[in-house]
């Protein structure tokens, strides 16, 4: 009888264990489940998995299919502890197969998943290293490991799928020269490109505070122009001079071999190495090294922070200038096998120029009009050089100007319009244009955010990032070579924050260069990203977290003088929930779920929710309601069309701005002072005005000089009851300010608020005023 017993039990076993085993084999992932970021071309979903184990083998025939499988190989030592093989043997089942297929193009590939194999094709090294990178997304997300994980089920959805970039150049700039990063922060760099697909690393190794290359010819470049006085301790656009004689101390630089392992890297992880050598202007450091180099040969320091305007640049007139840049480029050459050689070319000054002997010699000599001609000569030399040796000049979107170097290609920064010109002229473009390129602006509200520079490009933001722009030809559009991000360091002094400002918003980008432009949609996008920072936190990758944050929106009923406010994050049905008043803010609290209206002076706050624990920062403002809410605003002077906030109704909605200058909240007034008469509708007593400002003088935005408050209950005779000025004094950071006006408590109809500009100077050629509310007491 017990013998039977334990039959029947280890038949009953046997049973549920085939069952069990059925059940999973038979298993048919959702598409909601694959998280492959970017965006895979086209993906169909079987039936069942490839489980992988300790006997699973890579099949491999060629050196580049084993670099490929290698990763993956590395992955599995680090998480699950085993040592996979690589073999040319097939076996029958539990095997990885790399084919080569030369009718793919460049970079593509195809991935078929089956229950007893994986089958990977591609004609080059990239679309093999694809692959395993979309492999590697399939997996848990444990794989990411790197010590030993228990109980993880390897295993992988059984799925087909075609997949290749949209744009051939997928690119991030990394700014060696504002502050220095070394080598292996460069290799963990490449990584994270390789794993999202990007293909370029553009290094912009040279600048006006550093020389980041080992030049053998020019020994000083590194000797003197690598180094500056260390003032890493003051904000940067309040950075001091530095006397020629003082030795620096802060920098560094990559020495050949340095770069050479640098490139090799790369090209493992099928990653472009793209050099930037700055000229004619953005080398302060080069003329530091060596001043017979500049129009006027007079010795300057490496600046420890910003300078503007940028005058001491290379003279154009002088045939040792060409020289030098020669050698510097020949030996640049020689470290980068890209096709690509990025000479700069923007933000050159050229009033050294206009009066240099040497440069209106040149001008003369060479039949040019003006400076600009000139520097269009200056680049034109320069790209006749760099195609004798094979290669291709790239420069910012001023190379345009004077005329476009017949073979060159422009990197559009300042908007899409420099490589528009571009594409039309026939030249290749890629577009990186500041409203969605440039990683060193703020990614949410500056007040939650570390020391940036810009206003605010949020990871959303990121995404609706278009390189072919409506209205080109097809002819045209093919001229579009990609886009890239640009991560200039001026604020960025750490590795540690270099990431920060990097991720999320890298993958956002790189799946509007690979993906197809109609299977782009953000709130799918979304979700794969939040399993892409799980992967994050095990790779260690210090990411923001500013797509959780909370910002509100507000609109207001004029006639019943009410106050709509939104509350909303990054995410779309983010279980956010608010307090109002003195309530506690729990799991318990009201859930936002529409606008909530609001008729006084109120306090709320609200935080985001997952899984019943709250998530990020508590998100706090307070509305306050005052005597001339929703009131009539007569404009004596308009405000600026690209600063208009809410228009009407802006400077008395009850929405205060932030340090975010472009969040919509601001109304703004260029070189004119600003006057307006708020009509209170009936006579009141008022005791106080309150003028809301900002300040953010590094984009040329200022408190106001002078503030005056007059009243009239006619609207018609005006009496001044309050003013106060304000003197000018250097700031770095943005800052938020509310200038009070007192006076005697007084009935009135009308208040006329008049506001006098900080006057224009050589060094504030713009003059912004910025306002957002007028609160009456």
């Amino acid at each position: 009888m017990i013998k039977k017993f334990y039959l029947y039990v280890l038949m009953a076993f046997v049973v549920l264990t085939m069952n069990s085993c059925k059940e999973e084999s038979t298993r048919v992932f959702t598409e909601s489940e694959i998280a492959i970021i970017p965006k895979v071309n086209t993906l169909k979903i079987n039936s069942g998995v490839f489980k992988f184990d300790e006997n699973t083998t890579f099949i491999t025939s060629s050196k580049r299919q084993s670099i490929a499988a290698e990763l993956l190989i590395d992955k599995f030592k680090n998480a699950a502890d085993w040592d996979l093989k690589i073999s040319e043997t097939l076996p029958t089942s539990n095997y990885i197969l790399f084919k080569t297929n030369d009718s793919l193009a460049s970079e593509t590939y195809s991935l078929n998943i089956t229950k007893n194999h994986i089958e990977i094709k591609a004609s080059d090294n990239s679309g093999f290293l694809y692959a395993v990178q979309s492999l590697r997304q399939l997996l848990p997300v444990d794989i990411e490991s790197n010590i030993k994980t228990e109980n993880t089920v390897w295993e992988v959805p059984n799925v087909e799928i075609k997949d290749g970039p949209r744009f051939k150049w997928r690119g991030l700039m990394l700014d060696l020269s504002r502050h220095f990063f070394d080598k292996e922060y460069i290799k963990e760099t490449i990584d994270a490109l390789s794993l999202h697909k990007m293909n370029i690393l553009h290094l912009h190794l040279v600048d006006d505070q550093g020389w980041r290359i080992e030049i053998k010819k020019y020994p000083k470049l590194t000797e003197v122009g690598a180094w500056r006085v260390d003032q890493e301790s003051i904000p940067w656009n309040l950075r001091t001079g530095n006397n020629p004689k003082e030795k620096g101390t802060y920098g560094g630089f990559l020495t050949q071999e340095d770069l050479k392992e640098i490139v090799s890297y790369a090209s493992l992880k099928g990653v472009e190495v793209v050099p930037e050598i700055e000229m004619p202007a953005h080398v302060t450091s080069a003329i530091a090294a060596y001043p017979e180099l500049s129009c006027l040969a007079e010795p300057v320091a490496v600046p420890s922070g910003a300078i503007w305007p940028i005058t001491d640049i290379y003279c154009a007139g002088k045939e040792n200038t060409f020289q030098f840049l020669e050698g510097v480029l020949t030996e640049v050459m020689d470290i980068f096998p890209s096709k690509y050689i990025h000479i700069g070319g923007d933000e050159a000054t050229k009033t050294n120029w206009i009066k240099c002997p040497h440069c209106k010699k040149r001008i003369k000599d060479e039949g040019l009009k003006n400076v600009d001609e000139l520097q269009s000569y200056f680049i034109k030399r320069m790209e006749k050089f760099i195609n004798s040796k094979g290669k291709k000049l790239i420069g910012w979107d001023e190379i345009l100007e004077g005329g476009l170097a017949p073979d060159a290609t422009v990197m559009s920064w300042r908007g899409v319009k420099g490589g528009v010109e571009a594409v039309k002229h026939g030249n290749d473009a890629i577009m990186t244009p500041v409203s969605h390129s440039y990683f060193d602006y703020y990614q949410g509200p500056p007040e939650q955010e570390p020391v940036a520079g810009g206003s605010v490009l949020s990871t959303s933001k990121v995404y609706t990032f278009e390189p072919v722009i409506e209205g080109l030809t097809p002819e045209e559009a093919k001229h579009i070579l990609g886009g890239q991000a640009n991560l200039w360091a001026e604020h960025i002094p750490t590795e540690e924050h270099s990431q920060y400002m990097i991720f999320p918003r890298l993958t956002a980008l790189s799946e509007t260069v690979w993906s197809t432009k109609s299977s782009r949609n953000w709130d799918d996008f979304s979700k794969r990203l939040k399993v892409m920072f799980k992967r994050y936190d095990l790779l260690d990758i210090n990411f923001a977290k500013s797509t959780f944050i909370i910002g509100s929106k507000a609109t207001i009923d004029a006639k019943n003088k009410t106050v709509a406010l939104t509350l909303y994050n990054e995410y779309k049905d983010s279980d956010i929930k608010y307090a109002l008043g003195g309530d506690e803010l729990d799991v318990n609290s009201s859930k936002f779920t529409e606008p909530i209206i609001l008729n006084k002076t109120t306090a709320i706050k609200a935080v985001l929710f997952e899984n019943d624990e709250p998530k990020g920062r508590v998100f706090t403002d307070t509305i306050v309601f005052h005597k001339a809410v929703s009131n009539k605003v007569d404009y004596k002077t308009n405000y600026h069309e690209r600063y208009k906030g809410s228009d009407a109704f802006n400077l008395v909605n009850t929405l205060r701005g932030t340090k975010n200058f472009r969040d919509g909240r601001w109304q703004a007034w260029l070189n004119e002072n600003a006057e307006v008469i708020i009509d209170l509708e009936s006579e009141k007593t008022i005791k106080e005005v309150v003028i809301g400002s900002m300040e953010n003088q590094k984009n040329g935005i200022f408190y106001p000089a002078k503030v005056e408050v007059l009243t009239s209950i006619d609207g018609q005779n005006f009496t001044e009851v309050q003013s106060l000025s304000k003197e000018y004094n250097k700031n770095d950071e943005p800052r938020l300010k509310d200038f009070k006006l007192e006076f005697k408590s007084h009935k009135t109809m009308f208040i006329k608020v008049k506001v006098n500009l900080l006057k224009k100077n050589k060094n504030r050629r713009e003059v912004w005023f910025f306002m957002d509310e007028i609160l009456v007491n």
